[in-house]
């Protein structure tokens, strides 16, 4: 089986490492963390990732953003991209 690559973008630094290591730990994985938006998806282009785990709210540039910017590059156009957010709302 082959390495799969997983490109981790939320602006948690604490989060993305945590999620890297256990990634690793856990399976054939390679990980690459971003911490800063702006700078995802030149990373994405780089490093050719097989899955994107992006949070929606960032500073500077959000998540939807970011997917936008992903999506209308042909490289990466067919990667899968799972949001994940901590915004939790109780309803009422």
């Amino acid at each position: 089986m082959s390495t799969k690559r997983i490109f981790i973008i939320d602006d948690e630094a604490g989060f993305t490492r945590l999620l890297k290591l256990t990634l690793e730990k856990k399976g054939d994985y390679q990980v690459l963390e971003e911490n800063d938006g702006t700078n995802a998806w030149l990373q994405a282009r780089e490093f050719k990732p097989h899955i994107i785990f992006l949070d929606i709210v960032m500073p500077k540039i959000d998540g939807g953003d970011v997917a936008r910017q992903i999506r209308s590059d042909p490289a990466l156009a067919h990667v899968p991209i799972v949001f994940l957010t901590a915004i939790v709302s109780r309803s009422e």
